[in-house]
């Protein structure tokens, strides 16, 4: 049997503040990611590959299921009753957006967990308040 399959999921956590994927910055006619998005994905790349050794899973050319979550920090500014209704969920985050968080997470995993974004044919992304941190859990198709 197929060590991924052996694992049903991968979960991978990366602490602090999600980072959304960044625009792309030109100088002397090349673009480049910003810093801040580079320093990200790397964190959540290494992460990545640090859970994918402990379980003794491969990188997998299957197609896979993603699922984010990624909670921000309530702004210290809030008052109490503004950052309690947003621990339930009725204030949720603006920026980065969903779409960027996502991103940066797909890139993240290239060549570590799977060959190639395209492979995931499933995704779900959340934002919310809450500790800051990103909870990524990838699954394989069932065959």
């Amino acid at each position: 049997m197929d060590k991924e399959k052996l694992a049903q999921a991968l979960h991978v956590v990366v602490e602090g503040q999600p980072v959304g994927k960044g625009r792309p910055r030109f100088a002397n006619n090349r673009a480049y990611t910003p810093m801040k998005t580079k320093n990200y994905e790397h964190r959540v790349g290494e992460a990545a590959r640090l859970e994918m050794q402990f379980q003794g899973v491969d990188l997998t050319e299957q197609p896979v299921k993603l699922h984010i979550l990624a909670q921000f920090e309530i702004p210290k500014s809030w008052p109490k009753w503004k950052r309690q209704a947003a621990l339930l969920g009725i204030y949720t985050p603006g920026r980065p957006d969903i779409d960027n968080v996502a991103k940066a997470v797909l890139d993240a995993f290239n060549g570590i967990v799977y060959k190639d974004d395209a492979q995931v044919y499933e995704l779900t992304v959340k934002k919310m308040y809450g500790q800051p941190l990103m909870v990524a859990t990838v699954s394989w198709a069932d065959d």
